[in-house]
């Protein structure tokens, strides 16, 4: 598949806005660890190879392992904590919220694990994520790692 455009050189300050909002969350007090699983999980939902590899790129250079990235498509059954599994429930409501709503008990189990603050960081993280998997995916972003 080859590329559709390049959403950047056609609107780079729409891709700056976004990229600010990424940034706002690595600010954020979440911890990288648990923005990493984030993005390659709402990246696995959503099909986006390119964000896929990258970011599960940077989680393993952040010190994830790969067992736990390899075991993140089954997450429930996987070796995370309670923190993370709140975050993941969280962040896969929010990314397939079209064919559920985000249920109560998905929310009090986040809720339970994060502070006002850190929930809304947590639900921003999972909106940028949403928004670059649906550019690279509407646009065919491509990615030379993969290229083979």
């Amino acid at each position: 598949m080859s590329a559709r455009l390049d959403y950047n050189a056609i609107d780079p300050q729409g891709t700056r806005a976004l990229a600010g909002l990424s940034q706002h969350v690595g600010d954020s007090s979440l911890e990288a660890s648990l923005i990493d699983l984030v993005n390659v999980r709402v990246s696995q939902l959503n099909g986006c190879a390119y964000c896929i590899r990258l970011h599960s790129e940077e989680a393993v250079e952040r010190g994830e392992s790969h067992r736990r990235l390899h075991l993140l498509r089954v997450w429930p059954e996987g070796p995370f904590t309670e923190r993370e599994r709140a975050a993941l429930a969280w962040v896969d409501a929010i990314t397939l919220v079209s064919q559920a709503p985000v249920s109560d008990e998905v929310y009090a189990r986040a809720r339970g694990q994060f502070s006002d603050a850190d929930l809304v960081a947590l639900t921003h993280a999972a909106i940028a994520m949403n928004a670059w998997n649906r550019l690279g995916i509407a646009f065919r972003k491509p990615d030379p790692a993969l290229a083979g």
